[in-house]
């Protein structure tokens, strides 16, 4: 590593600008580092849904997990672009095996929830360090970095989620409006025979797709931060001064030595200067101070005052005996004085009355509020307006329909099915309206009207609305006249949910 072939500026930065220079670099070589993403990841996630096919929990689950193995390639070609000419797609795909024999079991057992994940990652994958001494250099760089490492690992967690819960609506966005009736997500996830699980493994490959973009960020954030750290404890910016000082004077060589001949030529004799300051070699080492013998004086100095004041206290005691002030003779007598205790109750019962009279206060400024959350008696019912006479051109009113919709529409069957289904969709529209007080109007669509169905939390009320609308939008839109047998299926779950003739659920 040269640091004069370093693609950034070396020079030392506070923590967030150094997350700052790790998004720079990132966009960099964003095409380089998605790629090569793209190509390691996207393999293994498809290799986990072909396996785990019928539990996409665990292949989510897996792939989360097996992160630390991936950020590796991206860290190796940060640190080679950085001092160095970066590497192409093959040859960093190439390195990534050699790449997992450093300390892989560890990063995947013990470190793997690690907040720090991203600043640690350099210093045994480029530095090699493990066990204590990987200890140690870890406590003495994440002095004044680990904080901002923990947030930057915090921030990708909410990041991801947002970014995977966006693409995900997204998805189901555009989905048709006309798919939506019969398509809904919570018939998705009731689905119990499997036929669905298609859906759980695209909403984790959004995901996937998601860490193709910021997983490649996350590494270079951490990675110019602990190159931040380094600089400040190695000061690498003061090397690159020196360095380029050393080139300027290289061509002063040759005028830098004559001055030195010429002064040589100018400095006294020799053996004057020992006459004048003779030097008495044996001086230093017969002198009676040794290392053990001055360890030994500096101790027994620090362990006196002023440096050393032990005190053995056998009692509690709040502040020092020297701070706390002399109690007055009288004042024990004064405390016992019979006027003062009254008083002291006197302004006890005063302080009480306040308070109460605090409450009180609080109480009537808020009676209306809490009258209308903790009074309990029954509310006046509310404005209910006028059912409609007709929807969509159709009548809906009760005394348009027939007492008896089962059976005068299992009557109507034979001879004319269009009117006997519209009948039957005609009388659940009318019970919508008078029974369940629903507010359907004239704008409404069948998918709204389904909608609306949901929101009463009647499961047999929902799948008869939808199977009677699915057929009945295959009639009315399509031309497709429903099977015969579907007849007295249709006419029975019509009495099992609405009962006898003229009931009311």
């Amino acid at each position: 590593m040269r640091l004069t072939d370093a693609s950034i500026a070396i020079r030392p930065r506070s923590p967030w600008e150094a997350l700052d220079l790790g998004v720079l670099l990132a966009r960099r070589h964003q095409r380089l580092l998605m790629l090569s993403w793209a190509a390691l990841t996207l393999p293994v996630f498809a290799l986990l849904t072909w396996l785990c096919w019928h539990s996409p929990s665990l292949a989510m689950f897996l792939f989360w997990w097996l992160k630390p193995a991936f950020e590796r390639l991206p860290l190796y070609i940060l640190s080679q672009a950085v001092f160095d000419e970066p590497p192409s797609l093959g040859q960093a795909l190439r390195q990534w095996p050699r790449l997992l024999r450093v300390q892989l079991l560890p990063s995947l057992l013990w470190r793997r929830l690690s907040l720090s994940r991203s600043f640690n990652l350099p210093v045994q994958q480029l530095e090699g360090l493990a066990g204590p001494d990987r200890q140690r250099r870890l406590a003495i760089l994440r002095q004044g970095s680990g904080t901002t490492a923990r947030w930057l690992t915090l921030a990708g967690v909410h990041l991801e989620g947002a970014l995977w819960i966006g693409a995900t609506t997204l998805f189901y966005l555009m989905v048709p409006h006309q798919l939506e009736v019969d398509w809904s997500w919570r018939r998705l996830i009731e689905a119990a025979n499997g036929q669905w699980l298609w859906v759980e493994h695209l909403t984790n490959a959004f995901y996937a797709l998601v860490l193709v973009f910021w997983e490649p960020l996350y590494v270079a954030c951490g990675f110019t931060l602990y190159l931040n750290r380094r600089t400040e404890l190695e000061a690498w910016d003061l090397e690159l001064v020196l360095r380029s000082l050393r080139q300027r004077l290289s061509g002063a060589a040759p005028l830098v030595l004559v001055v030195a001949i010429g002064l040589a030529g100018l400095a006294p004799d020799s053996k004057a200067a020992e006459t004048a300051a003779p030097f008495d070699g044996a001086r230093l080492v017969h002198q009676p101070l040794t290392s053990q013998a001055s360890r030994q004086d500096i101790k027994a100095i620090l362990e006196q005052p002023p440096f050393s004041n032990k005190e053995t206290l056998h009692r509690w005691r709040l502040d020092q005996p020297e701070d706390k002030p002399a109690k007055p003779a009288n004042l024990t007598a004064l405390l016992e004085q019979p006027w003062l205790k009254a008083l002291a109750r006197g302004m006890e019962a005063l302080l009480w009355g306040a308070v109460l009279a605090l409450v009180a206060l609080v109480i009537w400024r808020y009676r209306s509020w809490l009258r209308t959350f903790v009074n309990r008696r029954a509310q006046p019912p509310a404005y209910r307006p006028e059912a409609p006479e007709q929807l969509w051109g159709l009548a809906v009113s009760a005394h348009s329909l027939p007492d008896d919709i089962a059976s005068h529409a299992q009557q109507l069957w034979a001879d004319n099915p269009r009117e006997a289904l519209g009948l039957l969709y005609r009388g659940l529209l009318s019970r919508l309206l008078n029974d369940y007080r629903l507010p359907l109007q004239e704008s409404d669509t069948e998918g709204q009207v389904l909608a609306k169905v949901a929101a009463l939390h009647d499961p047999a009320l929902e799948a008869f609305s939808q199977v009677l609308t699915r057929h009945w939008q295959a009639l009315a839109y399509g031309h497709q006249l429903p099977a015969q047998a579907l007849a007295m299926q249709l006419c029975n779950d019509w009495r099992t949910l609405f009962g006898a003739p003229g009931s009311r659920p």
